[in-house]
C-alpha cells in the first residue's frame, strides 16, 4: 500500500533516524510510502524491530513484506513538553502504540497525528501515514477515516 509523504514546516530541525545495514528495507520502504515487516525466510515469522536474525528460529535468512499499514491503537499517551526544542511547536504530541493487523505480534511506538488524541480510544483503527523528515520519512498513524497528513 503506497501512502503520500506528507512534509512538516520544521522538518529540518527534528532529529532524522540513522538507517544501518539491518533496518535500511524500513527506512527505504518508507520514504517508498510503504510499511514494510522484517520476516524469516525459513519460519515466515515477523518481527518488529528489524534484527540480524529469526528471534523465533534463528535463521540469519531474513526478508520483509510490506504491510497493509492498518492498524488498532493499543495505548497512547500525550506530551505537553517537549524533550527536544523542534518538536516545541508541535505540542501537544501523541505518541501510540499500534497492533499491525495483517502482522500479529507487531507492536509499533509511533505518533498519532491529524486527529484530536482525546477522541481516538483504544481499540481504534489505525492507518499509516508518512512524515517528512530532513532526507528521511517517519511512518506515523492517524484515524482510518482521516484524510491526509500534517
Amino acid at each position: 500500500m503506497r501512502s503520500p509523504v506528507i512534509a512538516t514546516p520544521d522538518e529540518q530541525l527534528r532529529p532524522e533516524p540513522i538507517a544501518d545495514p539491518t533496518t535500511a528495507f524500513y527506512w527505504e520502504g518508507a520514504a517508498a510510502g510503504e510499511l514494510r515487516v522484517q520476516t524469516c525466510d525459513a519460519c515466515q515469522h515477523v518481527q518488529f524491530p528489524p534484527n540480524v536474525v529469526c528471534e523465533n528460529c534463528r535463521n540469519d535468512h531474513l526478508g520483509y513484506r510490506v504491510s497493509s499499514g492498518r492498524g488498532t491503537l493499543y495505548a497512547k499517551t500525550v506530551m505537553h513538553q517537549a524533550f527536544h526544542p523542534a518538536f516545541a511547536e508541535s505540542l501537544p504530541v501523541a505518541l501510540c502504540l499500534v497492533d499491525l493487523d495483517d502482522a500479529p505480534g507487531i507492536r509499533l511506538l509511533t505518533n498519532l497525528v491529524d486527529v484530536d488524541a482525546a477522541q481516538v480510544e483504544t481499540g481504534a483503527a489505525l492507518r499509516v501515514v508518512f512524515e517528512q523528515r530532513g532526507a528521511s520519512v517517519l511512518p506515523q498513524f492517524t484515524a482510518a477515516g482521516q484524510g491526509g497528513g500534517r
